[in-house]
């Protein structure tokens, strides 16, 4: 009896950890796809962003973290402490002198975490699809 129980105890950790796992997934693939059009905006403002990105970091704050074993999720994990990162030094290194400095250097930021959020993609798609090179060599029609 005292083993059902322990049973018991473990499935529902294991639950739990499952559905904290996906509730993380979730905030982090959410923040990505938040963030993704505001990086693609042809006017983009640097400041509009910062503050934007505060408000979603807030979102995930709520949330514990978990540890993620994928691949993709690791690189969606950190994504999200790049551009944070990123926001966070711009905010801290903000000074008006050098304004415009620091609008370029945010610029290659930006295409860097477009660029992150290209491979990430890539690295998502790459185990759905599968090109099957020199596919009429390995046809065989059986006679």
């Amino acid at each position: 009896m005292n083993e059902n129980n322990n049973d018991k105890i473990k499935a529902l950790s294991n639950l739990e950890t499952k559905a904290l796992r996906l509730k993380y997934v979730r905030h982090l693939e959410k923040f990505h796809k938040k963030t993704i059009p505001l990086l693609k905006k042809d006017n983009f403002e640097i400041d509009l962003f910062v503050k934007i990105i505060d408000k979603y970091y807030n979102e995930i704050k709520l949330v514990q973290s978990i540890r993620l074993d994928s691949t993709y999720l690791q690189m969606l994990e950190n994504f999200v402490n790049l551009t944070l990162n990123y926001t966070s030094n711009y905010v801290n290194e903000r000074d008006d002198e050098y304004a415009d400095d620091e609008d370029k250097d945010f610029e290659n930021k930006r295409l860097a975490l477009l660029k992150h959020s290209n491979l990430m993609h890539k690295e998502k798609n790459n185990s759905i699809y599968k090109k099957d090179k020199h596919k009429k060599r390995n046809f065989t029609d059986g006679y």
